[in-house]
């Protein structure tokens, strides 16, 4: 039985804590109490990705400003679709941040994907894993905080993420 009460309460503290709705990510974050700061860092992101689907916010309900928060934009492309998802972490005035975006690309092979993206950055190198299966992507001078994987999924298509750390102002 207090098993029971326990998983009760998780799961009332989560449907508390878990916003969906049509609000930008930035408005979201800002009316459910997140950081100024981390706030900002998200509204500049929210802009730089052109991020407009569906969007979660996951947030502490009692401390917003304290905790880490979880901010998810979901969307239909063209061909394809994305998924976008930063976490948040607030240190006084600072804010760390780590983003994923996951866009699923119909039409296009990842070497297709891969020779565009080396173009458009020449300070990027790639390296190809399990018999050309995957493509990782990173920056030559090897700064750690960027990673772009391209994942085949069929002939035709290919699966890219990008994975992304901040640490501003420190």
């Amino acid at each position: 039985m207090r098993q029971y009460i326990k998983k009760v309460i998780a799961i009332v503290f989560l449907l508390l804590s878990v916003n969906v709705n049509a609000l930008s990510l930035y408005d979201d974050a800002i009316e459910r109490g997140i950081s100024e700061t981390c706030s900002s860092y998200l509204g500049q992101i929210e802009k730089s990705y052109n991020l407009n689907g569906l969007n979660i916010t996951i947030a502490n309900p009692e401390s917003p400003t304290l905790f880490p928060s979880l901010h998810i934009s979901s969307q239909q492309n063209i061909d394809g679709s994305s998924t976008f998802s930063a976490t948040l972490t607030p240190d006084e005035e600072y804010c760390y941040l780590s983003t994923v975006l996951v866009t699923f690309i119909n039409n296009k092979t990842c070497g297709e994907i891969s020779q565009l993206k080396l173009e458009a950055n020449p300070g990027f190198q790639a390296s190809n894993s399990d018999d050309g299966r995957f493509t990782v992507i990173s920056p030559l001078n090897n700064i750690n905080n960027y990673t772009l994987i391209l994942t085949t999924t069929t002939e035709n298509s290919c699966t890219m993420t990008e994975s992304q750390m901040q640490w501003p102002g420190r």
